[in-house]
């Protein structure tokens, strides 16, 4: 695969659309912070702490907005796969999709706080870009 490919199952969202964004904006303290803390407030808010940090933060940060988008994104589609493990829970292959899901929602929730907090964004593998 060269550089030009892209692998769906694990995009960074800077790619065309983004570039722009990427290049003419210095993300702030403020902005990484933010942009981790949408990731980190997940462990104990689920869904509620990041989507309002999203909600209150995103008209004022273009990278705050992305990390956002980036996080629902990941959210919904780590659900979607939830729930299909739990559908698979009847033929007995969902028993060992549940754990693998989890362990791997709590290493890309690490990884997208660290890389928010760096100042890049991140799409987790196997996340589906339903927010764009």
């Amino acid at each position: 695969m060269n550089n030009n490919e892209q692998n769906p199952f694990q995009q960074s969202t800077l790619n065309e659309d983004n570039a722009q964004l990427h290049q003419n904006t210095n993300t702030t303290d403020d902005d990484r912070l933010f942009g981790m803390l949408i990731y980190l407030t997940s462990f104990f808010t689920s869904l509620f702490g990041p989507l309002i940090i999203w909600l209150i933060k995103r008209d004022g940060s273009p990278f705050v907005d992305r990390v956002g988008k980036d996080f629902l994104n990941f959210f919904i589609s780590y659900t979607i796969w939830s729930i299909v493990a739990g559908l698979l829970c009847l033929i007995l292959i969902g028993f060992i999709l549940i754990p693998i899901l989890t362990v791997l929602l709590f290493v890309f929730t690490i990884i997208g706080a660290m890389k928010s907090y760096n100042g890049e964004t991140y799409l987790p593998p196997f996340s589906i870009r339903i927010i764009k």
